[in-house]
């Protein structure tokens, strides 16, 4: 398999499992068909759509190739019908959010170097390509976006744009090195929940009372 080929199937199913997430969040939330659909394609494309539009690639992949589009779409339609299956929708939601996270984050990360996009550069366009579709997600399912919780989430991507920059650097971006990139992002996000790690958060105190004199 050539480098492209593998990177297209690398992008068509986060394209799935990102549009999986969106879709299962729209149905937690009570969405219609077509609010199901509409919420799986901007989860499953937004990322990608940022991506290619910053590293000057127009039109976008999801745009210009249809098979984006329609693999959104269907998966979403999919969840839509198949929800009863899932036992537990929240988990779901969840796992699939990390792995379309990975997949992004080294599919995101490897475009942009091979548009000669800086190391440092690069890796900000692989975390914000991971990140974009679920904040899509959260804003339109009216939740609070991931991103902006104290969880690891962007900075997992972060940190898997930068081992996949590294690996790059060393002529070590083949199939196999690129799949435990993801893997390493999909693990640290999942136990990044079981454990509750969280990103630093400033503390706040409370005001302070003024204090009264004594009375004359």
């Amino acid at each position: 398999m050539t480098t492209s080929t593998a990177l297209l199937v690398a992008d068509l199913t986060g394209v799935a499992v990102f549009a999986a997430s969106g879709a299962s969040a729209a149905v937690a939330k009570r969405l219609d068909l077509f609010g199901v659909i509409f919420v799986g394609v901007v989860a499953a494309l937004g990322g990608g759509i940022f991506r290619d539009l910053v590293i000057d690639e127009v039109p976008p992949l999801a745009f210009a190739d249809w098979r984006y589009a329609v693999t959104a779409a269907a998966t979403a339609a999919a969840v839509f019908w198949l929800h009863p299956q899932f036992a537990r929708l929240r988990t779901t939601v969840l796992v699939l959010d990390a792995a379309g996270l990975a997949l992004f984050t080294v599919t995101g990360t490897l475009k942009a170097l091979d548009a000669h996009v800086p190391a440092v550069g690069a890796c900000m366009i692989g975390m914000l390509t991971a990140i974009g579709g679920g904040l899509g997600r959260d804003l339109l399912t009216g939740e609070i976006p991931v991103v902006l919780r104290r969880e690891i989430y962007a900075l997992a991507a972060l940190a898997g744009s930068v081992l996949v920059a590294l690996l790059s650097a060393h002529g070590r971006a083949g199939t196999l090195p690129l799949i435990g990139a993801a893997a390493f992002v999909f693990a640290l996000r999942l136990v990044s929940l079981r454990r509750r790690w969280s990103a630093p958060i400033a503390a706040l105190r409370p005001p302070r009372t003024g204090t009264r004199g004594p009375q004359g």
